[in-house]
Order: C-alpha cells, then sequence, then structure tokens
C-alpha cells in the first residue's frame, strides 16, 4: 500500500510563528504552504519551498481567505469573482517560488473555512475549479469525499484527491468538524489507529458513534495541532510496520 500524507506549512509571518515545520517536513510527503493571506509571507514561503525541495516532498498552495487575524478560519461573504482572483493571487505566487527552486505546484488545497465553505457550495466549488483549469489544470484538488467540491470536480473533469482527517472528528454526513482552533494535545495511539482503520477497512467513527464509509488519498495532520510531530512520527513507524509505503499523491494518482 502507498499513502500520501499532507500537512499544512510555512503559516508563520514576520516575527510570528506557527507550527513547527522543520519537525514535521521529514516526515510528510506533500506541504500544503500558505500563500500569504490566512498565513504566511514571501521569505516564509521561499524558506518553506526549498525545505521541501530538500526532504523530497511535493509542494501545493494552500489557498484562503485574506484574514490574518482569524487565520483563515473565519467565514467571508465574497463574489464568486473575488474569491477567483484571490485564489489566482495565491497560486501565482507558489508557482514563481516553485520555478526558482526547479519545482512544479502539485496540488491546491483550499484553506479553514474556505474549504469548508466551497464543500457547502456548488456555485463556489465550480468557480475555484473554473479558475484553476484555466491557468493550469494539472495541480490536483485536495477535498473532502462529501463534498460539493468533490462533486463539481468530477464533473467538470478537475482531478481530485481525497483527504482523510487524522487530526478532526467527522460527523454523520462524512464531513469534518470545523473548529477555529484545537487546544488538547491528542492521544497518538488513537490517531494512528484511526488512520489505519480507514486505510484498511475504509471506514471511521464519527463524533455521533455511528460508522460511514471513508475514501483516503492523502491524509492531513495540520501544522497547528498541538502536538503534530508525535503525531506524525508515530504514523510513520506504525506504517514501516505495516508495509506502508509514504510518497506524494503526484506519485500514486490517475
Amino acid at each position: 500500500m502507498r499513502i500520501d500524507i499532507n500537512c499544512d506549512m510555512g503559516e508563520s509571518f514576520g516575527l510570528w510563528t506557527m507550527g513547527n515545520d522543520a519537525d514535521l517536513m521529514p516526515y510528510i510527503s506533500s506541504a500544503n504552504i500558505a500563500g500569504g493571506y490566512h498565513a504566511g509571507d514571501a521569505h516564509v514561503m521561499r524558506k518553506t519551498v526549498l525545505s521541501a525541495r530538500d526532504h523530497g516532498v511535493a509542494i501545493g498552495i494552500h489557498c484562503g481567505f485574506r484574514d490574518l487575524e482569524g487565520f483563515g478560519r473565519r467565514y467571508i461573504q465574497m463574489t464568486a469573482r473575488e474569491v477567483q482572483d484571490d485564489v489566482l493571487y495565491q497560486l501565482g505566487a507558489l508557482q514563481a517560488f516553485a520555478a526558482h527552486a526547479g519545482l512544479k505546484v502539485q496540488h491546491v488545497k483550499p484553506h479553514g473555512a474556505l474549504y469548508m465553505m466551497a464543500a457547502q457550495d456548488d456555485a463556489l466549488s465550480r468557480a475555484i475549479i473554473e479558475i484553476l483549469g484555466q491557468v493550469d489544470p494539472e495541480p490536483i484538488l485536495f477535498c473532502m469525499e462529501a463534498s460539493a467540491t468533490y462533486a463539481v470536480a468530477h464533473q467538470m473533469g478537475y482531478p481530485v484527491a481525497v483527504e482523510f482527517y487524522a487530526d478532526r472528528d467527522y460527523d454523520d454526513t462524512g464531513q469534518i468538524i470545523f473548529t477555529r482552533k484545537v487546544d488538547d494535545v491528542l492521544n497518538s495511539q488513537v490517531v494512528t489507529a484511526r488512520v489505519l482503520r480507514a486505510l484498511k477497512e475504509g471506514s471511521v467513527t464519527t463524533a455521533q458513534g455511528h460508522d460511514i464509509a471513508v475514501k483516503v488519498d492523502t491524509i492531513c495532520i495540520h501544522g497547528d495541532t498541538p502536538g503534530a510531530s508525535q503525531l506524525l512520527k508515530n504514523l510513520r513507524q506504525s506504517f514501516v510496520a505495516e508495509g506502508i509505503e509514504v510518497v506524494s499523491i503526484g506519485t500514486t494518482h490517475s
């Protein structure tokens, strides 16, 4: 079995630090790099791209609302054109740094509130996918299977990869329970068992106590989740024991 692990990266800016990218990077295969709107800046983006290259990690743009104060996790009402412009701006920035480092942008992952709003809105999902298709149809779009984004992407023939969230709970609809901040350190053994079950059995227990089917193309752990580095270390150790190879989504996706 081969699987991708993605993590949000490059979310520091100026003198403010978020996450622990140096500890996380060796354990992932795809980095979602902040585009400067919900977090990140030009200098952090450059350093994160170079670090990903040095670790053999593929890169993608983590595009969000222009909301530094709310870390992109506040719902903001915008027109489809405004969202397209903001996605295009952030993607273009990463494409430039990627070219400078001799890399290509492998994937696109909307961040926070933008991700969750698109998951429930056909028109918003279509707007995002349309602008991606016009600029560069190759990057893979990360999304939940139980989402409008997934359905619209399939209708439009745009490549998608289904995420399984290791550090978030699911509800009975198959969507993650959105939270602006996680305060507690998660039990790494529980998280590892949950991920392995999703990979082997294709199922997860919801917050309501029901088992639902889940598809897994890539596993996400948030960089700002307390204890994220330990979660990743334990997960990778369990993968070695299970004979599961970690590779970037571009290697496995067709």
